[in-house]
């Protein structure tokens, strides 16, 4: 079937097509997109196009910066590692280097994944800001509107459209009273690239997560005196236990046992290694790490010479902030400190209900799918989500399997239809 003639057709013979502006819509260029349209080419963009390429379907990946894993290669500090080893971070049809290090740098990482792409030729169209999507019923297809860099407006339209933009899209920045009254630096973690840049200052850490931790080591190591907020309850596990990844140990034992069981093991190596986080103001949550992860997403902490520095003193931790006041905080316990520099390492959010015209799939209060996993990534008419399942670079790897697996179906079925027609 000729999409873009019954498009055309559509436009001037049916009065009821929803378009919303005529003249707008005519000053538009229109694409039809013979396979799927995925959004967004970080990890599980990428992920989903290979598969689906290995199927014989072909897809168009539309990214808003202007380079893959723009998250990875703009917006993380030049210390990061994988946090978990390279087996557990492989997306689906190529393996690591076999000379890259158990726990691969950000770079070796950003050349993997650029390695990737050559390989299976994934060529996304840069600097293709996604305004609105919607699934047009008078069509049966979806409509993908995008902006460039010169303003232009491009409208796709596309029989499956699959929703690649992930858990860390945009970026929390907590409101604190008193942020415009405190004169020094007030960044996010996206911003941050090394402590070079804070040496000899007093800074303060918002946010205990992975980078939050991570952050205040490499301050230390650029002679900066960091303090860490700690809002809440956190599990903080070494690494490695027993010669192991800490990951690796927990995923081969719930082969055999029940998650409760795996958890008390976990808590009981990490006291012997680490000792009491609680000691040091870092109390852990009553429910087990795996547990906890389970149900709310949130990951443990996995340590990699964090702690230390907090039991020496060098890191100091303080309690959540009551307000800002020039170059001094004030905490909810009353006390006030000085410091030169804020950095936030309070996380990322999803932001598909900025642009993902459908409530039924994603929720419009966290932007993840509502289905619980591992059934979150297939919708309605179409519609798939790649890498919304708190579950790293494992879960989106599943998810693009099972996404290309259910539409090469239809893509055969259209296939020999379209055969069986000509013939």
């Amino acid at each position: 079937m000729d999409y873009s003639r019954e498009i055309e057709g559509k436009r001037v013979h049916d009065p009821y097509c929803n378009w919303p502006n005529d003249k707008i819509s005519r000053s538009k260029r229109c694409i039809w997109v013979p396979g799927p349209v995925i959004v967004g080419a970080g990890p599980s963009g990428l992920a989903a196009a290979a598969c689906l390429k290995e199927k014989g379907v072909p897809s168009l990946v539309l990214e808003r910066s202007n380079c893959i894993a723009s998250l990875w290669q703009l917006k993380t500090y030049d210390r990061l590692r994988l946090h978990l080893p390279k087996q557990f971070c492989e997306l689906p049809l190529m393996s690591f280097p076999q000379e890259f290090p158990t726990y691969p740098t950000k770079q070796q990482f950003i050349h993997y994944l650029e390695s990737y792409a050559k390989k299976f030729d994934i060529r996304p169209l840069f600097n293709q800001s996604v305004l609105c999507a919607e699934y047009d019923q008078n069509l049966g297809l979806w409509r993908v509107r995008a902006t460039g860099l010169k303003e232009e407006e491009t409208e796709y339209f596309c029989r499956w459209l699959i929703v690649a933009t992930g858990e860390n899209a945009a970026e929390v920045v907590p409101q604190i009273e008193g942020m415009e009254e405190f004169g020094g630096i007030i960044v996010h973690t996206s911003r941050y690239k090394s402590g070079d840049a804070f040496k000899g200052n007093k800074v303060l850490v918002v946010g205990c997560g992975n980078s939050g931790m991570e952050v205040c080591l490499d301050l230390c190591n650029h002679n900066a005196s960091p303090s860490l907020v700690v809002r809440d309850t956190v599990h903080i596990l070494p690494r490695e236990m027993l010669g192991k990844s800490t990951f690796g140990l927990s995923m081969w034992l719930l082969k055999w046992l029940p998650m409760r069981l795996v958890d008390r093991f976990l808590l009981i190596v990490s006291w012997l290694i680490l000792g009491d986080t609680g000691r040091f103001g870092l109390d852990r949550p009553q429910v087990g790490p795996l547990e906890l992860k389970n149900l709310s997403g949130k990951t443990p902490v996995l340590d990699v010479g964090t702690l230390a520095k907090i039991k020496s003193g060098d890191i100091k931790i303080c309690p959540s902030i009551k307000r800002l006041r020039h170059q001094s905080v004030e905490f909810v316990d009353g006390r006030s400190e000085n410091f030169d520099s804020i950095i936030l390492a309070t996380g990322y959010r999803s932001n598909v209900p900025s642009w993902l015209k459908e409530r039924e799939m994603f929720s419009e209060k966290d932007g993840l799918p509502k289905r619980p996993f591992p059934n979150g990534w297939k919708g309605e008419c179409g519609l798939y989500a790649v890498g919304f399942t708190k579950r790293g670079l494992l879960g989106a790897s599943m998810d693009a399997k099972n996404i290309a697996q259910d539409i090469e179906t239809c893509w055969k079925a259209d296939a020999k239809h379209f055969s069986a027609t000509f013939n």
